[in-house]
Formats: C-alpha cells, sequence, structure tokens
C-alpha cells in the first residue's frame, strides 16, 4: 500500500458529515491565522510522526523534511478523504489512517514524536487519548501540542462550562472549550517542556476557543 493512501474502514467511529464540511471550509478561511502557529508546532520535528485527528490535513505542508513518515488518524471520513488529498501535496510521505484517538491503531513505542493539534478538546475521553499517546511514543519521545481550552478570566471560564453542558458539543463535533489540556498531560504522566498561551485571533473580540496552548511534552524515559 503507497504511505499516502487511506486504509479502507468499515465503520466510523465518528461521522458528523455536516459539521465536518463546515470545518473543512472555516479552517481553510482562518488559516491565514493559524498557519504560523502550526508552523512553530512542528519545527524541528523528525523521524517518524504520529498525529491524531489530523482533521483535513492543514498541518501536513508544514513538515520539516527530517520527518521521515507521518502517520496521521482521522476518524471522520469527510474530513479524511480531504486529509488524503492533503497528503498527495505534502513534501514528506503522509499514509493517512482511520482511527480514534483513544484506541491509536499501532504499536507501542513506534514513534519519535506525536502531534495533538486542535482535537484534545472533541476527544470522546481525554485521559485514554494521552494514554495511547504515551504508548505510541519511545521513551523520551516528544509530544507536540496546539489546543485551546480554559479561559483564566472567571467570567469567560464560566460562559464555557455553561456552553459545555448545553449548545457547543452538539453544535460543533463534539468540541468541548472549557478542558484544560496543560491539567491533562500533567495527569497523563507527561513532563510538560516549554510552552506558551496564545490568543487566537491575537485581535478582536475574544472567542469562547480564543485560549490557546501551545508547547511540548515528553513520555519520561523511565516509564
Amino acid at each position: 500500500m503507497s504511505p499516502r493512501s487511506a486504509r479502507p474502514a468499515s465503520r466510523d467511529a465518528v461521522h458528523h458529515p455536516v459539521f465536518a464540511r463546515f470545518y473543512a471550509r472555516q479552517s481553510v478561511a482562518v488559516e491565514p491565522v493559524i498557519s504560523a502557529h502550526r508552523e512553530e508546532l512542528l519545527a524541528g520535528l523528525s523521524g517518524r510522526v504520529i498525529e491524531v485527528g489530523a482533521g483535513n490535513g492543514l498541518n501536513f505542508a508544514h513538515y520539516p523534511g527530517a520527518v521521515s513518515e507521518v502517520v496521521a488518524i482521522e476518524p471522520e471520513r469527510v474530513l479524511r478523504q480531504l486529509a488524503v488529498s492533503a497528503a498527495l501535496r505534502a513534501d514528506v510521505p503522509v499514509d493517512v489512517v482511520p482511527g480514534v484517538a483513544e484506541a491509536l491503531p499501532v504499536k507501542s513505542e513506534a514513534f519519535d514524536a506525536a502531534v495533538a493539534s486542535l482535537v484534545l478538546c472533541s476527544v470522546r475521553d481525554v485521559r485514554r487519548a494521552l494514554g495511547e499517546l504515551r504508548r505510541v511514543l519511545r521513551p523520551g519521545g516528544e509530544l507536540r501540542f496546539f489546543e485551546h481550552g480554559r479561559a483564566p478570566g472567571a467570567l469567560m471560564a464560566a460562559t464555557q462550562r455553561v456552553l459545555d453542558r448545553t449548545v457547543w458539543p452538539p453544535l460543533f463535533g463534539g468540541c468541548h472549550v472549557a478542558r484544560d489540556p496543560l491539567a491533562a498531560l500533567r495527569e497523563a504522566g507527561f513532563e510538560l517542556g516549554p510552552y506558551r498561551r496564545v490568543l487566537v485571533p491575537a485581535k478582536g473580540p475574544r472567542l469562547p476557543t480564543s485560549y490557546c496552548v501551545l508547547g511540548t511534552a515528553r513520555r519520561p524515559r523511565d516509564s
């Protein structure tokens, strides 16, 4: 099988066709804002990389040439088809694979690095998903993350909690806006490296999804 083709899936674990088409259009529209963050997220990676929740594959164009292979996991069929097209245009080999973050269809300790980009908000079980990423990374392997989450201000954080309990997940493909990715990484046993908080967009009104964090974590070498 070509490393740039998608393996057929008999059943999709995630199926949000309407949201997927909306997301595909919106993500392309805001790419001028996000592109620099993708570049920073992936800079300096090398070896074998697994990306979970690859969506429509907008990260693929930013992988550096030192990456020997990207295995890109995407559970939603519409987005996965778009990711396959993006993989064909990538400068590094990208294998787009159906699967969910909570049960990655790959061997343990098989990857030098992992990427979680705007995905922990929508996985059904954050703890299991991060446990799987830790499993498939070699000891000392690096996890790059770019995620939105809980706002620092009390009023917006309260608004995010209300949205998570009501309209936001059904409208936006299971997305949650009040999760705390840094706390989740610590609880999953990752060692946090450098990270910084980012507002997206940097200027203008603050949205429930504006409060992002971009950084690195590692699987401990002795685990």
